[in-house]
């Protein structure tokens, strides 16, 4: 059965995926921190720790939320992804 994505909401996909990126950002920025830490003075690699995760995560916010907002406009004028769903696993009735 072909079903087809004709919206996504702007602002919740834009959310989740800032969370997403939030979360993938912090390790990344640990391991950049520790090793540009021996040529930088202390105070930039706590600063860094902190900003670049924000700065990484709300980057992502707004460039989800223009993606989807071109989604919803290009779907509505010639329709969206489609995609083929089944059944899987047995039934337990």
């Amino acid at each position: 059965m072909k079903k087809q994505i004709v919206q996504v909401s702007v602002v919740q996909s834009a959310k989740v995926m800032a969370a997403v990126y939030l979360v993938t950002a912090i390790p990344v920025v640990v391991l950049a921190a520790l090793f540009m830490s021996a040529v930088m003075p202390a105070g930039v690699g706590i600063a860094m720790l902190i900003v670049m995760p924000v700065a990484y995560a709300a980057g992502a916010f707004i460039g989800v939320a223009v993606g989807a907002w071109i989604y919803n406009q290009v779907a509505a004028r010639i329709g969206g992804f489609e995609f083929t769903t089944a059944e899987v696993g047995a039934a337990t009735h």
